[in-house]
């Protein structure tokens, strides 16, 4: 990894591990993995980016409003909080996604920093341009952040032992990793990237 690499750990909520309103299974099974990502990332002095969902209470994205989802993710609630385990480090960049009530947003890249600096721009300031992606889920935020990268020039990796999918449909999580790689996403894990860094 090169000063050019960032980490972005996309959605790891409350509202999406086990006892959440959304909970992906085995979702909180990330979270040693994804704090050793944090650990190596940190070491290096380079950037980590969280996504979160933060949606408002009333969105086209729940069921009660046209969508597919139960309520997850509103905004300033317990279950929009990143999971207690998660050990982010306090230089993360977090970056909120799913605020407008019109669109599902599961692409990290349509998401904004505090600074309400848009998440493609975060990347272009810091020079960045391959991301390694893990988190929640396989077949939703982490794939459509991982193809929007890809269409945007990006490298990207994907954290294949720090993913968890929905799969909504069976096999749909095997899908989406499919997909990502045909596309041109690489893959790794903690133990194949520590002994090349």
């Amino acid at each position: 990894m090169d000063k050019t690499a960032a980490l972005v750990i996309i959605d790891v909520q409350n509202d999406f591990c086990p006892g959440g309103s959304l909970p992906v299974p085995e979702g909180d099974k990330v979270l040693p993995v994804l704090n050793r990502y944090i650990e190596l990332f940190r070491a290096k002095r380079l950037p980590i980016f969280a996504s979160r969902d933060w949606h408002p209470a009333r969105t086209g994205h729940f069921k009660a409003y046209g969508g597919i989802w139960p309520p997850h993710c509103v905004e300033e609630t317990r279950g929009a909080e990143f999971h207690p385990d998660l050990q982010l480090p306090l230089q993360v960049i977090v970056i909120s996604k799913g605020m407008d009530p019109a669109k599902d947003d599961y692409s990290a890249f349509n998401g904004i920093s505090e600074q309400h600096i848009p998440f493609p721009e975060m990347l272009k300031i810091l020079g960045i341009s391959h991301l390694y992606v893990g988190g929640l889920a396989t077949d939703y935020c982490v794939k459509e952040t991982v193809l929007e990268g890809l269409r945007q020039g990006f490298s990207v990796t994907l954290l294949e032992d720090a993913v968890r999918g929905v799969d909504l449909k069976p096999g749909d999580s095997e899908k989406a990793m499919a997909e990502m790689t045909e596309l041109g996403a690489d893959t790794t894990t903690f133990t194949a990237l520590e002994q090349h860094r």
